[in-house]
This record gives structure tokens, C-alpha cells and sequence, in this order.
């Protein structure tokens, strides 16, 4: 629709989180911080999984493809978060608008069915173990992984394509520190009864329906579980599960909050930090969790640091 009487917006304005200039530089400091720590968790994750031959399972595999969408999950948004801080002009253009949307949504549906395949890579690893190699094959988490990857697709061209496809000929100003569904579509011009019915339709279809998936795994794990007659079988069980657990919390925890509601009475301010905890603080507590809570992952740590350094040592 073209805006009557009225100029199309052409670029935005982020207000992020606060015009104090003090306050910005310290905000930048504490998310460069905070980015770094995200990208270097990750990435020894990738490693690790990658090059430690006890850990090539299923669970790690999955765990490898976490990492990465974590890694793109936040370039979408935290590196111009970074610049706007430091910026005096706040500027996004329509189209970058569009492409960081597209991508915020595409990661973040594409981790929400990742979430679902881990849950039942975990339900059949304390279900069904005799069965596991066989169920979990190769071939299997392939495509397991690369349909997480692509359910992405549908949901993210869906939505930024029809938001995007709104006439904005008022307001250019997002109350926010990225062009996220819910505060972009305030600027609308014109009624979005439609949008919003599609926008729960997508986050019940896309969210919530791989939550039921983690939710039905995990009630048939915990079930499992407790039939266990050694304490120490159920305490090792329920050990490869909590990480998951507690991964899906945050993300899902969080991010319904926002989705369930597109234009809820919530003010800007409480948003915004909700969106911080699942776009900036989960993806870097992510690697953190499951390095600490994982007696695996610390060891392959500290094989593969030693195994650098030794090959340091020869070389000299």
C-alpha cells in the first residue's frame, strides 16, 4: 500500500537503551565483554565436538549445530547493537530493517526445532538405549539437523515479508535496540488484526509446537528415570538431560514472554531486557552450562588445550 499525503519511511531509528553517553560506553563495554565471551564459548564447542574422537555421538553433533546457530544467532544483532552505542546516529536502513528480521527469525525458529531434536535424542539415548546406535544413525541426524536448520525458512519469509509489506508513513523511531517483530510493527499504519491472528498462529506453530515435543520427550525421560532401581543409574541419567533443561528454560522461558503477545501492555523498558536475556545472555550461557555441567566436554577441554600446547612445545 503507498502512504497518501505522506513520504514512505526509508530508515529508522533504533533508541536502544538509554541517551545517557556515560551510560553507553559502560552498556558497550559490559556487551563487547559479554559478545566475546558468546563467540569464544561457542567456538570451543564447535572444536571440541569436532576433533575429540569421544565425543562424535549424536548429543554432541547436535550440540556442534547449537553452537553455530548461536554464533550466527547473535551476529544478526549484537555487532550493530555494539556500533549504535558507540554512535551518535542510530540509523537502520528499510531494507536492513527487513534482512535483520528476517534472520532474527529464521535462527531463532530454526534453535527452537534444534532444541526438539536434542530432546529426543535424549529421549531414546535413557528410553530406548540397546536401540540407540541404530535409531540415531548417521544418516538420521543429518537430517534431523537440516530441518532444524531449514524450518527457519518458512516462518521468517512469512512474517518479515507481510510485516515488511505494511505501509510505515508516520513514526520512524523503534524502541528497541533491533528491528524485532512486536516493536516495528507499532509503527504501522494501518490496521494489523490480520498480522497479529498469522503472528500467534506462527509462534503456537513454530514455538510452542517444539516445546510439546520437548515437553512429551522429557515426561516420558523423567518417567524412565524414576523406574531406574539404582540411584546411581538415575543420577547419571537425569545428568545428560539437565543441561538441556535447563537451555530450554531460558530460551523458551524468555522468548514466549515477547511472541505470545505481540502488542502487549508490557512497557519498552522490560522488552528490552527480556529480549537482551534470549538474543545476548542465553547464547553465551549456553557453551558455559554445558561445559560445566558436563564431565565430557571438560575433559575434551582439556585434551584438546593440552593436546595444542604439546604440539607448540615440539615445535620449538
Amino acid at each position: 500500500m503507498i502512504c497518501e499525503n505522506h513520504t514512505q519511511v526509508t530508515e529508522f531509528i533504533l533508541l536502544g537503551f538509554t541517551n545517557n553517553s556515560e551510560m553507553q560506553v559502560s552498556l558497550f563495554v559490559l556487551f563487547l565483554a559479554i559478545y566475546t565471551v558468546t563467540l569464544l564459548g561457542n567456538f570451543l564447542i564447535v572444536t571440541v565436538t569436532s576433533v575429540d574422537p569421544a565425543l562424535q555421538t549424536p548429543m554432541y553433533f547436535f550440540l556442534r549445530n547449537l553452537s553455530l546457530l548461536e554464533v550466527c544467532f547473535t551476529l544478526v544483532m549484537v555487532p550493530k547493537m555494539l556500533v549504535d552505542l558507540v554512535s551518535p546516529r542510530k540509523i537502520i536502513s528499510f531494507v536492513g530493517c527487513g534482512t535483520q528480521m528476517y534472520f532474527f527469525f529464521f535462527f531463532g525458529s530454526s534453535e527452537c526445532f534444534l532444541l526438539s531434536m536434542m530432546a529426543y535424542d535424549r529421549f531414546v539415548a535413557i528410553c530406548n538405549p540397546l536401540r540407540y546406535s541404530v535409531v540415531m544413525n548417521r544418516p538420521l541426524c543429518w537430517w534431523m539437523a537440516v530441518g532444524s536448520w531449514m524450518s527457519g525458512v518458512p516462518v521468517s519469509m512469512l512474517q518479515t515479508a507481510w510485516l515488511m509489506a505494511h505501509p510505515f508513513c508516520g513514526p520512524n523511531t523503534i524502541d528497541h535496540f533491533f528491528c524485532d517483530g512486536p516493536p516495528v510493527l507499532k509503527l504501522v499504519t494501518q490496521d494489523t488484526t490480520m498480522y497479529e491472528m498469522q503472528a500467534l498462529g506462527s509462534t503456537l506453530l513454530f514455538i510452542m509446537f517444539p516445546f510439546s515435543l520437548i515437553l512429551v520427550s522429557y515426561t516420558r525421560i523423567i518417567k524412565t528415570i524414576l523406574m531406574m532401581p539404582s540411584a546411581t543409574g538415575r543420577q547419571k541419567a537425569f545428568s545428560t538431560c539437565s543441561s538441556h533443561l535447563i537451555v530450554v528454560s531460558l530460551f523458551y522461558g524468555t522468548a514466549s514472554l515477547t511472541y505470545l503477545r505481540p502488542k502487549s501492555n508490557q512497557s519498552s523498558e522490560s522488552k528490552k531486557i527480556v529480549s537482551l536475556s534470549y538474543t545476548v545472555i542465553t547464547p553465551m550461557l549456553n557453551p558455559i552450562i554445558y561445559s560445566l555441567r558436563n564431565n565430557e566436554v571438560k575433559g575434551a577441554v582439556k585434551r584438546t588445550i593440552t593436546r595444542k600446547v604439546l604440539q607448540k612445545l615440539d615445535v620449538f
